[in-house]
């Protein structure tokens, strides 16, 4: 299953290693990643495959949850189907 993972927040050291620390861990590959500063703020967008034999889309919502609670950023993620049926509407 594919995801669309956000993060926002204010730019600190190791944002990127973090989340990507969480996917490795799940096995969740990354098939494309965008990032950028603006200002002082930090944004990712994330396309991700989920191996659904190895962890399922609630683990990885509630692991990456988690991180952001913990950091002060705003990580959210959603099926591709979603993504995409929400954005044809």
């Amino acid at each position: 299953m594919k995801a669309i993972i956000t993060v926002i927040g204010k730019d600190q050291v190791g944002i990127m290693y973090s989340v990507s620390r969480i996917l490795k861990e799940l096995g969740v590959n990354i098939e494309d990643v965008t990032q950028t500063i603006m200002q002082e703020y930090f944004t990712m967008l994330m396309l991700v495959k989920i191996d659904e034999e190895r962890s399922s889309f609630r683990q990885l919502q509630e692991a990456l949850e988690e991180m952001g609670e913990a950091t002060g950023l705003s990580i959210r993620i959603q099926k591709e189907e979603i993504f995409d049926t929400m954005h044809k509407i």
